[in-house]
């Protein structure tokens, strides 16, 4: 009869490459959760995962340069491709009639064409299978200390210029009439961002990257209403996708990167069920005043 122990703790004590898989989770979460809660802020959640299909072209040719499977090549690759079709996309929304979500949609299924040509031109459909999907469970020490410092300089980042960004999500021309700073601080996030999808591109892929990224930030959503409580249960609910996900493809011998996607999925669907069934009988304890808006 398996226990407690067999099924959740077991796992990452017998295998290091779990507890890898774990630690990457983990720091992801902590990077990408709080990107992505910005990014909904901002109504930007499909430039996420925009920006996570134009890395591929520049992630491709770091693949042919390095020989295969190399992250510092491809890491640097993707984020010249991302930065590129970044800065490609502000000048088209603002020398043109298009909206930055449409230039960004426009750039990034030709970055995700180009991508996949350059890969399936020199690689096998095994090596396209990693780029597109990841292999969270062949991360090593060398991408964790990439992945740990990305979120490190995410969270200084965010830390220095929480205020500004935090304005520009609700009234970007305040911002730019107060401090004329306001494109600069618009392209320090879209470079956080650029940099957490280079980060989690060894695990999840360039298809998948913007999962622990956007699905926290949904549920967290749902949940709260206050930024920092936002923060908060992103970071969590990535953390416990990463933790569930890990489990159940271990046990189920099934692919690692979708997993956790899938869990982080199934904690938004139970979300979704959830929250009117808490939120209805608080309504009926704290009744609005009559009137009272």
């Amino acid at each position: 009869m398996m226990t407690l122990y067999h099924l959740v703790v077991e796992p990452f004590v017998d295998y290091g490459f779990l507890r890898r898989a774990l630690v990457a989770c983990i720091a992801l979460g902590l990077g990408s959760a709080p990107i992505g809660v910005l990014l909904m802020l901002r109504r930007m959640s499909l430039v996420g995962d925009a920006m996570s299909h134009a890395v591929l072209p520049g992630a491709a040719i770091g693949f042919l340069v390095a020989g295969g499977l190399s992250l510092p090549a491809m890491g640097l690759g993707g984020l010249i491709a991302g930065l590129s079709v970044a800065v490609l996309s502000g000048l088209v929304s603002r020398t043109t009639a298009l909206r930055e979500d449409a230039s960004f949609a426009s750039f990034y299924l030709a970055s995700l064409a180009l991508g996949v040509l350059i890969v399936s031109l020199r690689g096998s459909n095994i090596d396209l299978l990693h780029v597109l999907f990841g292999t969270i469970l062949a991360v090593d020490a060398t991408t964790l200390y990439v992945i740990g410092a990305v979120t490190s300089l995410t969270v200084v980042a965010l830390a220095v210029i929480y205020r500004p960004l935090v304005v520009e999500c609700f009234d970007p021309g305040f911002l730019r009439a107060v401090s004329g700073r306001g494109s600069l601080y618009h392209l320090i996030f879209l470079f956080l961002v650029v940099l957490n999808l280079i980060a989690s591109f060894q695990a999840l892929g360039t298809l998948m990257a913007v999962g622990l990224m956007m699905l926290p930030a949904a549920v967290a959503q749902l949940w709260t209403r206050t930024l920092p409580a936002m923060i908060l249960v992103a970071v969590g609910t990535a953390v416990v996708s990463g933790f569930v996900g890990l489990i159940a493809s271990y046990h189920l011998r099934l692919a690692s990167g979708p997993t956790i996607v899938l869990a982080a999925s199934l904690i938004y669907g139970g979300s979704l069920l959830l929250v009117p069934l808490v939120a209805i009988p608080r309504l009926l304890a704290n009744p609005e005043p009559v009137g009272e808006r």
